[in-house]
């Protein structure tokens, strides 16, 4: 291993990062209520119409348009769920039909009038207003969706909205790209699991909980794998048992002290990395690569590096690993509070929070890279280009929302 590391270009290490994913192929069918933040395998058809027949978006009266201003006959109440013989039509000369919503409205009527628009309501006779609009409050037979329509795309993630239009369809299983298998672990004899005792010298492993977590909220199960050992021979044993992943991520024993082995023990097990060190701040020791068939991800062992680092290049490559259609960063547009300092020469990374349209930077963008609580204070973050030295008062800023879904296409995402 080198024992000086060359930072690569922000862009390029992200452009490198989604070149090195082939999304995968592999795919099940489950049932339609575990298909939440799945990726749809295939285009989904329209096999019934939405509406699927001519319906009543209101309570109120069935009429022709040309009847307007007219006192009408009242034939029969039509109710939602009738059918045959009670949604023929036979309207006569000054008639309508009272119905109500989502009942089937019959051929001859073309204009749904609302109770409450409506003049002298009796049982049997109700007078219709002059100012009509035809078609209104009329759902027309596949005004939504016509069968034959593709419904849903191959690569969207599924959402609660989809699973409505899917079982609209009476599609009761799905055809989904099978989940991608993660590792999560992390590196160094200081640390402590959570359920043990720790030492004023030691510190709990706090960052394969939350990547793990991290993953989960952005729709990915993962394994926490355990925590790499110290020793170079000790970690290339280790990894080697790690093929078996789609994805390995690490934290920690990357950069260039006299114990991080990590890197070196992934280059003994055939990894071929395609980046070590981006020029970014905070996260410089950031590793990249292919380790047979697995993906590597190291990031560095700093909490807040690990995380910012985990939202900003893996899970846009995991999302394309994981075959959505949706894997870039969206960007939103606010007006930042208070003017802060950046550090020239480099991309910064600044954290804050992003509400009504108004960023504020977290501590004044002074904090440092092992703090922990400024990953709670902030919701979002701002990536700067490596010429600027501060963000001003009032300045339009792009912000990208730790909440905020992938989108579909590239956009600028600095400052």
């Amino acid at each position: 291993m080198n024992n000086k590391l060359t930072y690569l270009d922000f862009n390029e290490a992200v452009k490198k990062s989604l070149e090195l994913i082939v999304p995968t192929t592999l795919t099940q069918k489950i049932p339609l209520l575990e298909a939440l933040n799945k990726v749809i395998a295939q285009d989904i058809i329209c096999i019934k119409n939405l509406p699927s027949f001519n319906n009543s978006a209101m309570d109120g009266f069935a009429v022709k348009f040309e009847d307007a201003g007219k006192k009408l006959n009242i034939k029969r109440v039509i109710y939602a769920g009738d059918k045959d013989e009670k949604i023929l039509a036979n309207l006569q000369d000054n008639e309508c039909y009272k119905i109500m919503t989502g009942a089937q409205v019959p051929n001859d009527a073309d204009t749904i009038i609302p109770i409450e628009n409506c003049l002298e309501v009796t049982d049997k006779t109700v007078l219709i207003p002059k100012d009509l609009k035809k078609g209104s409050n009329l759902r027309i037979k596949g005004e939504e969706q016509k069968k034959g329509n593709i419904l849903l795309k191959k690569g969207e993630v599924i959402r609660s909205s989809h699973i409505t239009l899917l079982a609209s369809q009476g599609i009761v299983m799905v055809e989904v790209f099978k989940d991608i298998s993660i590792a999560v672990l992390s590196t160094g004899d200081e640390l402590k699991e959570p359920w043990e005792i720790s030492s004023e010298d030691e510190i709990y492993n706090c960052n394969s909980y939350a990547l793990i977590s991290l993953l989960k909220e952005k729709g990915f199960n993962a394994t926490y794998s355990g925590v790499i050992p110290d020793d170079l021979n000790k970690s290339k044993e280790f990894i080697s048992t790690l093929k078996n992943y789609d994805v390995v991520i690490t934290t920690g024993g990357i950069s260039m002290g006299d114990a991080d082995f990590v890197a070196q023990a992934f280059l003994d097990n055939g990894l071929e990395p395609i980046f070590h060190g981006v020029n970014l701040k905070p996260g410089r020791p950031i590793m990249m690569g292919k380790m047979n068939k697995t993906i590597v991800f190291s990031l560095p062992g700093n909490p807040l590096t690990a995380m910012v680092n985990m939202h900003l290049f893996a899970i846009p490559a995991l999302k394309k690993l994981q075959g959505s259609s949706c894997f870039y960063h969206d960007v939103i547009k606010a007006k930042n509070k208070k003017e802060f300092k950046t550090k020239q020469g480099r991309v910064n990374i600044v954290l804050g929070t992003c509400e009504n349209g108004i960023f504020t930077v977290t501590r004044d963008n002074k904090y440092g890279s092992g703090m922990i609580t400024v990953l709670y204070e902030s919701n979002a973050l701002l990536v700067t280009s490596k010429d600027t030295s501060s963000i001003s008062e009032e300045q339009e800023v792009g912000v990208i929302s730790f909440n905020n879904k992938l989108i579909n296409k590239q956009i600028d995402i600095f400052n």
